[in-house]
């Protein structure tokens, strides 16, 4: 019987109605909600701590929150990494210098004769693809070991600690140095307000902050930067003894930075620089080097520190645990092709060997969950390891079948264990003997927790003992790149509370930062009344630790200079007969000289005969170089200083502390400069890092010797008026 017209309308308008509400209702988003809750609208009561069990205990598979967390935010981007996106790699070999039985049955630091292949990441962690190489930022380090026990990777970075504690924030930290959502800027930077922001909430990142705004985080070259494992990890022998360790890579060329106009210029003239350098090394046989590190301790006296190893904001003190040199890595050999290695390399914290195994850092233990994860989003699938770069080169053997891009075509009818089916009679086991890895075993505790332990209360006396062992032009550069940062900032609220915090490292380094900003002086109680903060700064057995500055000492041996760049400034007039010897005793000691003019081709010598030109100026600024040599001769000397370009490039060579040699009339252009301008020889060969020859064959000696010294030395920051000098 058909409804009557009223009662179909009626019917309509309440429908309506719900319907009206229901939209209502599934309009709001996470954003209107005003607490946190998880995707499915659980209210969080934790937003910092995964579950643990104890405070000090593994994190546990049961905790949906965190996965439900890591899995969104590692399948955010794809095809291309999230973080870690820009890098270079190569391939090498790792050889120990003598067995490591003593504390770990690894086989690949047991046989001094053996060559352990190795493939190597380098990378920034916050820019894009199509990001600069020289931005403000971490360097990741990872190394791929191709083992006869399977893939070893230690995936770390040039920095020993990092900015959080716990997995849970990681997404979090993430977020805020990634461009701000809403115009996507600015790139591959963190100066801007949603880091700072951040940063300034979170009082653990103190230590990391320290680190980042140094110039660790402008690394010269990836070649003359250091490794760390970041975490706390162990290492087992064959009775099942295990101690602590952390890892480190040592460069043999030593630890060199940037100066931050420097690394800004090359971003724009060449942002491919270290790729470039790290490729073009291995191409002239200029194999990259770094000895590998270990701290050991054993675990009964992890107490006596004073902090917790287990606490990935801190780092042990080389004073304190010295670093044992156990072997080297050697890269000597390119890609064939980027994307199928580069690209395409998969690491993963939790690819181990036996012989090493994990402790129980909160944030270790959320990498070993998300790397399997992120895989599987940027590679297509469960398959990766398939990929050639990826394979193992043992045999691998296991049930797993089929999925996305699978490559292996396994035969037979079985695909379960145990069974009888696939080998005959055999039933196939796994090995529970001594062959197979072993979980080191140890106590858990209780309760089942989600919270941070105490002893991961201190965040400011690592950073503090950073601060104190920095050198004086270190400092200033800290100084400088806190500025740089927080003035790029809108709201003066973060400034402020980051300048609040820093009053808890040192506070003449807070009021330093603080003067130009425009905000109050730094007041250190402020900090404490906000949410998080934790203020229980213990006493280290020591204040300095010269490991932690870079060093400006020059690097002994035939070669101390091996690989700079020096730059050979000439035109037409050029006198030789000076300038060859020098270049020829530069190179002996292992720098690549190369000849830059005002054009390409050649010039012509005071005698008339060509003498060949690499580059122009115009295309390779001083930036791109270590040190400069000018050439002599009347007519070239005049040349040059009659160029804008070729003055501009003594003189922010000069402003960025490189090694400066001048032969007869050449100096003409350092007395161009504001610094020298009417100085005498004298004078000007009295300034850190300058070199003054005669240019003739009888002195070449005794000036190639002065400028290899200067050069040695990396930089010369304690250079007179050098703030003065214009960028």
């Amino acid at each position: 019987m058909p409804r009557s017209k009223e009662t179909t309308n009626a019917k309509s308008k309440t429908n309506g109605a719900a319907s009206a509400k229901q939209q209502q209702m599934l309009a709001h988003t996470a954003t209107d909600a005003p607490v946190l809750t998880t995707n499915q609208g659980l209210r969080l009561a934790d937003n910092h701590n995964s579950l643990k069990a104890g405070v000090r205990g593994p994190t546990l598979l049961e905790d949906f929150i965190l996965r439900e967390k890591i899995t969104h935010f590692d399948h955010e981007r794809i095809p291309e990494r999230v973080v870690h996106a820009r890098g270079a790699g190569a391939h090498g070999y790792f050889q120990a210098y003598k067995s490591q039985a003593t504390y770990t049955r690894a086989a690949f630091l047991q046989d001094p004769d053996v060559k352990t292949p190795v493939f190597v990441r380098f990378s920034t962690v916050a820019g894009a693809r199509g990001s600069a190489d020289t931005v403000r930022d971490v360097r990741g380090f990872a190394v791929k070991f191709y083992t006869p026990e399977g893939n070893y990777d230690l995936v770390g970075n040039n920095i020993p600690v990092f900015f959080i504690q716990d997995a849970m924030k990681f997404p979090d930290l993430i977020h805020a140095v990634k461009p701000e959502p809403h115009h996507e800027m600015p790139q591959a930077a963190s100066a801007h307000d949603t880091f700072w922001d951040f940063a300034s909430l979170m009082p653990e990142t103190t230590h990391m902050l320290m680190w980042a705004m140094s110039d660790r985080a402008i690394p010269r070259s990836y070649r003359m930067m250091e490794g760390f494992g970041v975490h706390t990890f162990r290492l087992v022998n064959s009775r099942g003894d295990a101690v602590f360790v952390k890892f480190h890579w040592k460069p043999r060329l030593g630890v060199h930075g940037l100066a931050w106009d420097e690394a800004q210029k090359i971003a724009g003239k060449d942002p491919d620089f270290h790729r470039r350098d790290l490729w073009e090394s291995i191409e002239r046989g200029d194999f990259p080097e770094w000895e590998l590190g270990l701290q050991i301790l054993d675990e009964d006296k992890q107490q006596a520190l004073g902090f917790d190893i287990l606490d990935p904001t801190k780092l042990i003190p080389e004073e304190m645990v010295p670093v044992q040199r156990v072997g080297r890595l050697v890269l000597d050999r390119n890609p064939d092709n980027f994307f199928a290695e580069t690209e395409q390399v998969a690491f993963h914290p939790g690819h181990i060997v036996p012989g090493i195994d994990f402790s129980n850092d909160p944030l270790l233990q959320g990498r070993l969950f998300s790397y399997t994860d992120t895989q599987i989003s940027r590679l297509g699938g469960a398959n990766f390891h398939e990929l050639p770069i990826n394979r193992a080169v043992c045999p691998f053997h296991n049930f797993q079948r089929d999925g996305m891009h699978r490559q292996t075509v396994n035969r037979g009818r079985t695909a379960y264990e145990p069974n009888t089916l696939g080998g005959g009679d055999t039933e196939f086991r796994v090995d529970g003997g001594s062959q197979g890895f072993q979980e080191v075993q140890t106590a858990i505790e209780s309760p089942r927790i989600r919270r941070r332990s105490p002893s991961f209360d201190d965040h400011f006396s690592q950073a503090a003992l950073f601060w104190h062992s920095q050198s004086q032009f270190e400092k200033e550069h800290i100084i400088a790149a806190f500025r740089f940062e927080l003035g790029k900032l809108e709201m003066p609220a973060i400034r402020q509370r980051v300048v609040d915090n820093l009053a808890h490292v040192d506070p003449m380094l807070a009021r330093k930062v603080a003067a130009p900003l425009g905000i109050a002086p730094p007041d250190p109680k402020a900090a404490a009344g906000r949410a998080g903060f934790r203020d229980v700064r213990g006493k280290l057995p020591i204040e300095e630790s010269a490991a932690l500055r870079m060093t400006t000492e020059p690097l002994h041996g035939s070669r101390p200079i091996a690989t700079r760049r020096v730059a050979v400034l000439v035109a037409d007039g050029v006198e030789t007969p000076g300038l060859k010897p020098i270049v020829q005793a530069l190179e002996q000691a292992g720098a690549r000289c190369v000849v830059v003019s005002t054009q390409l081709g050649s010039v012509a010598t005071v005698t008339g005969r060509q003498f060949a030109v690499d580059h122009a100026l115009a295309a390779m600024p001083s930036v791109m170089f270590d040190a400069v040599l000018v050439a002599g001769g009347e007519r070239s000397a005049q040349a040059l200083a009659g160029l804008g370009a070729a003055v501009h490039f003594v003189l922010e060579a000069y402003k960025h502390g490189k090694a400066i040699c001048a032969l007869g009339e050449g100096a003409v252009l350092l007395r161009l400069l504001d610094i020298a301008a009417g100085a005498d020889v004298q004078t000007l060969a009295r300034h850190p890092g300058v070199t003054l020859g005669a240019g003739t064959p009888e002195s070449a000696e005794a000036t190639a010797k002065s400028f290899v010294d200067a050069i040695a030395r990396h930089r010369h920051w304690d250079r007179p008026l050098a703030d003065a000098v214009p960028g």
